[in-house]
């Protein structure tokens, strides 16, 4: 499933696709790691190996240059527009983890009050799953492949979606604590 879509969407075995899997690897292997470590949260880990690899699908259509995204729309709607995406393959559960990965979530007032191109609703992680993903995606620049952000760092690159992100962050920090 995971290899199929993205090979519907990133039909052409480039540099934007090379990005993706990479980036979406390194966040599904800490993802699982994680679900691996807490057996008592009763994690679907199938659904996060999925979820992790397509988190970022909608990037495809999105422009960042800096990462080889050449689409029109605007990057801090890839999670939105790979919602969709995942939506109309059938996927919705997924499309979830999509639309609720960016920054720690967006909540309503954050899209508002900073004038983003969303629609003016929540966009935080609810489910377990959601919130790991969302967690996991957090050391990993798709800009930097090779180098796993620190706790601090991934914390500090939060901070520009205001301090609800970095809150939520922390406390799943203390909640995913790797062992």
């Amino acid at each position: 499933m995971i290899d199929e879509i993205i090979d519907k969407y990133y039909p052409e075995h480039n540099e934007l696709r090379h990005i993706l899997t990479a980036h979406s690897t390194l966040v599904m292997r800490r993802a699982v790691r994680i679900c691996d470590n807490h057996p008592e949260m009763g994690l679907d880990r199938q659904f996060v190996i999925e979820a992790a690899m397509l988190h970022d699908i909608g990037i495809v259509r999105c422009y960042a240059p800096s990462i080889c995204c050449m689409g029109s729309e605007p990057y801090i709607c890839h999670g939105r527009i790979g919602a969709d995406m995942l939506r109309a393959e059938g996927y919705p559960r997924h499309a979830r983890v999509c639309e609720r990965h960016t920054g720690a979530g967006l909540a309503r007032q954050e899209i508002l009050a900073q004038h983003l191109p969303l629609p003016a609703q929540n966009f935080l992680p609810e489910t377990l799953e959601e919130q790991l993903i969302c967690y996991a995606d957090k050391f990993y620049s798709k800009s930097h492949l090779e180098q796993e952000k620190s706790y601090e760092q991934a914390e500090r690159s939060l901070a520009k979606f205001g301090s609800d992100g970095v809150a939520r962050f922390r406390a799943w920090k203390k909640l995913f604590e790797e062992r």
